[in-house]
């Protein structure tokens, strides 16, 4: 049998109350006594069961999603899938839910996180834009001890806490790539549309997009990035300008998670030119694209698999525990008409 808490207490000659407090990183704990539990832990091979801890203390964990007003079909996808998290994990004991807030103010945000009761909430998976103000409040929410994912796009990689999502770089330079080899060897232009380049996601996207672009295929030219800010009349105003200014585009990049309003935009304004498009997120309106052939190909994250992934990753810190590395990478996805399964 493996030893029990009691076995490391009488290991270490201390109670079972500072045993507690050791393994929960509690306060009130001498550095001796912290180093003699430490020592003992080593020597009779102790390892900390979270699921009897828990059980025992009757725990419940409590973890909350924090996510935008605004959006369309890809944030539906993400609350559909905290909804069905929810349903599955209330028998495990832990609590679920999703709370929307406005993002477009970095003050409204930061206030809201510091308003956050350590007490209330075990950990918090954050989908925010980039700003300082809400990268300190991060920091400042870890350091009350709630445990905190930076989920899907957001800030600079914060030391203390995780972050779930595809690497944008890479899914950004596999766009260029995906573009790059659709239009082949004809010379022309790319138009790059984004909600806003004030996300950190957008700005690494668009990186990786251009190292493919400009060091594999020269005789391709990437105009300077549209910013839509999810209006519709602003899109249709500046992609139709875009269009009749350039008419040497042969390639559509949407850089954002929602697609739909650039894309309508385009497919309004386009008539009977051509074009290579290359979107993002797999949605009920982009999987329809596909299968008519209006979009090419789409580069997509598993919301499940993200949603999943934020809960499991705020267990584990809340437990103490070492996380499956491989199991939390989410990988990213191409999707083609070849290859797309309608479930």
């Amino acid at each position: 049998m493996r030893p029990t808490a009691k076995d490391l207490a009488e290991a270490a000659g201390v109670s079972l109350a500072t045993v507690d407090r050791v393994l929960n990183e509690r306060p009130n704990v001498s550095p001796k006594a912290a180093k003699r539990v430490a020592e003992a832990i080593e020597r009779i091979g102790f390892v900390r069961n979270p699921a009897a801890v828990a059980l025992a203390r009757n725990k419940t964990y409590r973890f909350r999603f924090v996510l935008p007003t605004s959006g369309d079909q890809y944030l539906a996808e993400l609350i559909a899938r905290v909804g069905e998290a929810k349903e599955a994990l209330r028998a495990d004991a832990t609590e679920v839910e999703a709370a929307r807030i406005p993002m477009s103010d970095p003050h409204h945000v930061a206030k809201y996180l510091s308003a956050i009761d350590s007490e209330a909430l075990d950990g918090v998976a954050v989908m925010a834009p980039e700003s300082p103000q809400v990268r300190d409040a991060l920091v400042r929410l870890v350091e009350r001890g709630v445990k905190v994912v930076q989920f899907l796009s957001g800030q600079e990689r914060l030391e203390r806490a995780d972050y779930v999502g595809v690497d944008n770089f890479a899914a950004g330079a596999t766009a260029g790539k995906i573009a790059g080899r659709f239009v082949a060897a004809r010379p022309g232009k790319i138009m790059v549309v984004a909600e806003t380049m004030m996300a950190l996601d957008s700005i690494q996207r668009r990186l990786g997009f251009d190292s493919v672009i400009n060091s594999q295929f020269p005789h391709l030219e990437s105009l300077p990035s549209l910013e839509t800010y999810a209006d519709e009349k602003r899109a249709d105003l500046i992609i139709r300008r875009t269009l009749e200014h350039n008419p040497d585009i042969l390639a559509v990049y949407v850089l954002s998670a929602e697609a739909r309003v650039p894309l309508t935009a385009i497919w309004n304004a386009q008539e009977a030119r051509p074009l290579t498009v290359i979107a993002h997120e797999r949605t009920p309106f982009s999987e329809q694209a596909l299968m008519d052939e209006r979009i090419d190909a789409v580069i997509a994250q598993d919301p499940g698999h993200a949603v999943r992934s934020a809960l499991r990753i705020m267990r584990a810190r809340s437990d103490h525990r070492e996380l499956l590395a491989s199991q939390e990478r989410l990988r990213i996805e191409i999707l083609l008409k070849e290859n797309l399964r309608m479930d």
